[in-house]
């Protein structure tokens, strides 16, 4: 019975902390913060439990749950027969989501563990983080284009506030950047799904919004409507996809608004939106690009591994000259970013897995080193390199985890980094070996910047005003021991992850394969 309705329990489960937050006096801080931490553990149980109970066996949705939810009559009954116009809500996760639901999970609660650094506005803060956690989890989950689209603008309101009240300095300029660019992001997706909506019916000839049915119709060679729809049409649609969820990604040159989320938005906020948010477009890319266009996908392959090719060459190149190590890591996330996209320009099983599992494992490393570089701004009140030094006297466990989360960005064997880098690229050896052999640079500039700007701070002279900065606080150590111990987990035993996958990409790449053959 807990199954049939787990994921609806796993997405709605922080309601329960906001309404506990909403009625706690804005005063008594300290509560504050503890039910809103508390409020992210059950959907972290949830999770655990979702991927505990997953079957590896089976491709299908599973924990899949369907009602229906809206009926608008089109028509009446003089034209002859009415057409219902109807939306359900409808959700299910299989091996690709699934990964993606945990992530949420662990991350979520490891950015409410940071939260209690905000120093203003605690109940609102976390109101809003509790909505922007429920988001998240939705566009995991549903199964439904309107559903989605929902779930996914359900994450952006509480993300601008999050930015615009509790950043830095140019806070709201970020703030707007931010909204500008996924708003018109959302906006080409919209419009995509509307057209895919009206163009294309379901198997019993009407229209459908399910995800499912959309991908059988999409991908069925004998859907007469098929046959009556330009390729030029089909391949548009797929470049709207591409666009919309590139932005999220993102991909260059729609790059510039990430920068400044980066670099303003609390260090908590950071984990959410560079460990999950940026996910998203990487998720969208799989589940709509891929799965509703894989013909238009193949086709576009060759110029999608140039774009991750230029976004590892342009983010590691421009990484390196950074002064600012917020603005180190975020340069190394676009370049991190294109490697998921030479992944998915292989067109394999192997490129595949290392497309996701560099989602995964992105999603822990940039999670741990945003979390460390707000430690270090609280003692220190500075993430400009030239202000920093000798951090390892005063702070040895927090330098030594971030030596390890930048071993882990860079590839070291063991970690998690390694083998999503080592499938992305072995995947695009096997379909464009000249593009994977220049994209091979990205690793060794990447371990170039990594070990410059980590080194330059925990290393060298100290200044005189961090001779007492304190290391590593109880309550801080615990993000940071979680987040390391799931790097080295998929590090040491990528099973983990590799399994919920195999039945899953049975379906999509053979479509691929036999396109490409």
């Amino acid at each position: 019975m807990l199954n049939s309705i787990l994921l609806s329990l796993l997405i709605f489960s922080p309601i329960l902390g906001i309404l506990v937050l909403s009625i706690i006096p804005k005063q008594q801080i300290g509560v504050i913060k503890q039910i809103g931490t508390l409020a992210t553990i059950l959907p972290l149980i949830l999770a655990f439990m979702l991927f505990a109970s997953f079957d590896y066996n089976h491709a299908q949705l599973q924990f899949v749950e369907k009602a229906q939810w809206v009926s608008i009559p089109v028509g009446s009954p003089q034209m002859g027969e009415v057409f219902s116009f109807n939306i359900n809500y409808e959700l299910g996760v299989d091996g690709v989501s699934m990964p993606l639901m945990v992530l949420t999970a662990i991350i979520g609660t490891m950015a409410a563990v940071a939260s209690w650094q905000i120093k203003k506005r605690h109940k609102e803060y976390f109101i809003l983080f509790l909505i922007l956690l429920m988001g998240m989890f939705g566009v995991f989950a549903a199964q439904n284009l309107l559903l989605f689209f929902i779930f996914f603008e359900m994450t952006l309101v509480p993300m601008y506030f999050l930015i615009g009240i509790w950043g830095y300095p140019d806070r709201e300029r970020a703030a707007n950047r931010f909204l500008i660019y996924n708003g018109v992001g959302s906006a080409i997706m919209f419009i995509a799904f509307l057209v895919i909506y009206l163009s294309i019916p379901g198997a019993d000839g009407n229209p459908t919004m399910n995800i499912s049915e959309l991908t059988q119709a999409l991908n069925s060679s004998d859907n007469p409507m098929l046959q009556n729809i330009a390729p030029t049409f089909l391949f548009g649609l797929f470049l709207a996809i591409f666009i919309a969820f590139g932005i999220k990604l993102p991909i260059f040159p729609f790059h510039t608004w990430m920068l400044k989320v980066h670099v303003q938005a609390p260090p908590s906020i950071v984990m959410i939106h560079s460990g999950i948010l940026l996910k998203m477009g990487a998720y969208g890319l799989i589940r709509f690009g891929i799965g509703f266009f894989p013909e238009q996908a193949y086709q576009f392959s060759k110029w999608m591994a140039i774009i991750g090719l230029i976004n590892i060459l342009y983010g590691a190149i421009l990484a390196f000259v950074q002064k600012d190590l917020k603005m180190v890591l975020a340069y190394s996330s676009i370049s991190h970013m294109g490697i998921v996209l030479l992944g998915l320009a292989a067109m394999n099983t192997i490129g595949f897995q290392g497309a996701i599992f560099q989602v995964i494992s992105h999603g822990f490393i940039s999670a741990l080193m945003f979390f460390l570089i707000g430690v270090i701004w609280e003692r220190t009140e500075s993430s400009m390199l030239s202000d920093l030094g000798g951090l390892a006297k005063s702070m040895p466990f927090v330098s030594g985890i971030l030596l390890a989360a930048a071993m882990a960005s860079l590839g070291l064997p063991g970690m998690s980094g390694f083998i999503s880098e080592f499938l992305a690229f072995l995947g695009l050896f096997g379909s464009m070996p000249v593009l994977a052999a220049i994209g091979t640079l990205g690793i060794i500039l990447t371990a170039v910047y990594l070990l410059r700007a980590v080194l330059r701070a925990t290393f060298g002279p100290m200044p005189d005003r961090y001779q007492g900065a304190a290391d590593a606080q109880p309550i801080e150590v615990i993000p940071m021991v979680v987040l390391l111990g799931f790097i080295i987990l998929l590090g040491i035993y990528p099973a983990v992850l590799s399994e919920p996958l195999q039945e899953t990409l049975k379906t999509i790449v053979p479509i691929v394969q036999g396109i490409g053959g």
